[in-house]
């Protein structure tokens, strides 16, 4: 098995196998570390950002399945193009470049909407079924009005809020001013806005 096939956790070595940094070591460190022949360095910089490019990542498809194809994706391609990252931008704004892009690509391959939230068959236990039923309703409605943005505002939203980054940040990823970011995130929110105008009043 090659090193890029192993650095992955959940299908090789495990993301808790990384060795710790040490304390108040960058990003732009590890990278040095990995050019200079440390392929654990990397492992590290996995261990940092595994969960976040999966969220984003799940947020993007609402597929368990297909978010773990695209962080593994996301990681081996970073992996195999770190030598020419010239750190002009964070090392995180360039991985979630690279994971949005592979987002957006499987989003037009596949061109499917797919709900996050599902009504519950029976109620918690203990809990209220009326108000656990309005509140799984809730979740589906916003799911789905999310999954129905265009693309650039779904991600941009879900950079805003999901993983609380500059419209400069945003930006970045996307390619775009930090205006256009911060228009695109605003426009997302009129539109969520609009469609659940009025949800749950005829309850």
């Amino acid at each position: 098995m090659t090193r890029q096939a192993e650095y992955v956790g959940g299908r090789g070595t495990q993301v808790g196998e990384a060795q710790v940094p040490p304390e108040g070591q960058s990003d732009f460190e590890l990278i040095d570390r990995f050019l200079e022949g440390d392929t654990s360095a990397f492992d590290i910089l996995v261990q940092k950002y595994q969960r976040d490019v999966y969220r984003l990542a799940y947020r993007m498809t609402q597929s368990v399945d297909d978010a773990k194809d695209l962080a593994q994706e996301t990681f081996l391609q970073a992996y195999r193009a770190l030598r020419g990252f010239h750190r002009r931008s964070s090392f995180y704004t360039w991985l979630y470049r690279i994971a949005v892009h592979l987002c957006l690509h499987h989003r037009k391959r596949s061109a499917r909407v797919e709900p996050v939230a599902e009504l519950p068959d029976t109620p918690a236990p203990g809990a209220q079924p009326l108000s656990d039923l309005l509140e799984a309703e809730q979740r589906q409605a916003v799911a789905m009005a999310i999954a129905a943005l265009p693309p650039q505002q779904r991600v941009a939203l879900t950079l805003r809020v999901h993983h609380n980054l500059s419209y400069k940040e945003i930006g970045e990823i996307l390619q775009c001013s930090a205006g256009a970011a911060r228009a695109n995130v605003f426009h997302a929110i009129q539109k969520l806005r609009a469609q659940l105008a009025g949800f749950g009043e005829d309850v």
